[in-house]
């Protein structure tokens, strides 16, 4: 019954944002995240976000931005932080949040990440203007599946699936969509063009799957 509830928690968070976000307003973009966000290693055009924005204007849609709020090594409680301090307003048209992995690799517990990161999720519904259907969450990488992780890559995904649950979990229950690209980033070491020239982050055309993942959506 849990799963058969999370079902339809997916499917109406999905179609929600579709039905809601019109090509005839203009919407600010605003992500939030770390280093995946920031998109460490790769050209600023080469970002998910920027990517995601260039197929929504494609499609019609009068988007501004993105803004990004990220920075390489930030766990959840260092992007609250910088959100408190950039003066931010509660009106923007879509909101992203991907952040945990610094969480996971810097040795903090999964049970301390779920109440700053649901803290989190709530604070971007909040700059939606409280339009849920307006924010969605994207899975965190597994980083196990590159060169810098494999070595280490079963204890690096598993720690990477609880995070993943937790996050997952806790977006379902206040009807955000999720998007799962965690399987995508599992294809670093059989298809390195994946991978960007650090051998730990995405390269741009990782971020590319990501961005044509989430803009089928609209």
């Amino acid at each position: 019954m849990k799963f058969f509830i999370h079902v339809i928690f997916y499917f109406t968070a999905f179609t929600a944002m579709s039905q809601s976000i019109s090509k005839n307003e203009h919407i600010m973009f605003l992500a939030l995240g770390d280093s995946y966000t920031i998109g460490e290693s790769v050209p600023e055009h080469e970002r998910w976000p920027v990517q995601l924005v260039k197929r929504l204007k494609a499609k019609g849609y009068s988007i501004e931005g993105p803004r990004i709020i990220a920075t390489t090594g930030w766990r959840t409680d260092d992007l609250k932080n910088a959100m408190d301090k950039a003066n931010l307003v509660n009106e923007y048209g879509l909101v992203s949040l991907l952040i945990g992995v610094n969480n996971q690799y810097q040795g903090k517990p999964v049970e301390s990440y779920k109440p700053e990161f649901e803290a989190l999720l709530k604070r971007a519904i909040e700059l939606a203007g409280g339009r849920k259907e307006r924010v969605f969450v994207v899975s965190i990488p597994d980083y196990g599946y590159t060169p810098f992780g494999q070595p280490k890559q079963e204890s690096i995904s598993h720690a990477i699936d609880e995070f993943n649950n937790a996050n997952r979990e806790i977006t379902l229950r206040y009807g955000i969509r999720y998007y799962n690209i965690t399987g995508l980033t599992r294809k670093g070491l059989d298809q390195p063009d994946l991978v960007a020239a650090d051998k730990l982050h995405p390269s741009g055309a990782m971020y590319a799957l990501w961005a044509d993942l989430i803009a089928a959506d609209f």
